[in-house]
């Protein structure tokens, strides 16, 4: 399960605001504001989180499951040209 800090540290990782958030995944700002403000496990509608997290696994965001090591998030690696 993807957490609130993922997503914080994703849009970092992305240089988003919210705002940019709130475009790429068709989610309210407001509710990612809400979200956002909470801690833990991305609450709200399921279809909610799965929207913001597709929507930054498309811009380039590898989201890493407790694996051991804590989970984490970090940028796909880009092929070579």
């Amino acid at each position: 399960m993807t957490s609130i800090r993922q997503i914080k540290a994703a849009r970092a990782l992305l240089a988003w605001s919210q705002a940019d958030l709130a475009e790429a995944s068709g989610v309210s700002e407001p509710t990612i504001a809400r979200l956002e403000s909470q801690d833990g496990p991305i609450g709200g509608r399921a279809d909610t989180g799965e929207k913001i997290v597709a929507a930054l696994e498309k811009a380039g965001v590898e989201f890493i499951a407790e694996n051991g090591g804590g989970a984490g998030v970090r940028l796909r690696k880009r092929a070579k040209k």
